[in-house]
């Protein structure tokens, strides 16, 4: 399988949303735990909301999904939240 190329946004710092942290927090998962699954990631789509991305990894052996949204002007990588997903 061809690797996926990354677009520029990707080595952007993080910006982490209010959002995101209230997620953590109920999905038992920590700022640490979210580095590693991007550092991890396996690949990315666009999501259904227009400038928002759907990126693919895995924690604690499950797929999980990580939306983002890159600000071009700032130059920031906004995570908006996280979640494991249900694999069939």
């Amino acid at each position: 399988m061809k690797r996926q190329r990354w677009p520029e946004w990707w080595d952007w710092e993080l910006e982490l949303s209010p959002h995101l942290f209230k997620r953590m927090v109920d999905r038992g998962f920590s700022e640490l735990d979210l580095r590693m699954m991007l550092e991890h990631s396996r690949g990315y789509r666009p999501d259904i909301v227009e400038g928002q991305w759907v990126i693919v990894t895995s924690h604690r052996r499950r797929t999980w999904e990580v939306i983002v949204e890159p600000d071009f002007d700032a130059e920031r990588l906004v995570v908006i939240t996280a979640y494991p997903c249900w694999e069939s």
